[in-house]
């Protein structure tokens, strides 16, 4: 299994930018914009919601709304507003939402097959 990065840039509800440099991370639900960023784009908590991480234990963390830009394309997510000590992680709901997969063997993001059924 390899490590893919992707640079993006986020936007937050009063038109500040970051560019942000992205774990992509298929097994997480949300993306993760750390709490330096957060800060900057005046990201507001929406809701508060507990993760499980991948050792089985629980955290906590609110959830906003941005828009992601990357170069396969771009469109409004929600995001986790991260912790300091938290890394940026590109989630599998932003992925779908932007239409994307991470191709397992070239490690890029592709197109997904879009059904309607």
């Amino acid at each position: 299994m390899g490590i893919t990065y992707i640079e993006g840039t986020a936007t937050g509800p009063t038109g500040m930018r970051a560019t942000v440099r992205f774990l992509v991370d298929t097994g997480a639900t949300y993306t993760l914009l750390p709490a330096q960023e957060s800060k900057l784009l005046g990201l507001v908590p929406k809701r508060s919601v507990t993760f499980t991480l991948a050792d089985g234990s629980t955290v906590e963390r609110e959830v906003s709304e941005c828009h992601v830009c990357l170069p396969q394309g771009d469109g409004h997510t929600p995001v986790i507003i991260g912790q300091p000590g938290d890394e940026p992680l590109l989630g599998g709901v932003t992925l779908e939402m932007l239409g994307l997969i991470l191709h397992p063997f070239s490690r890029t993001l592709q197109p997904m097959r879009m059904l309607l059924v």
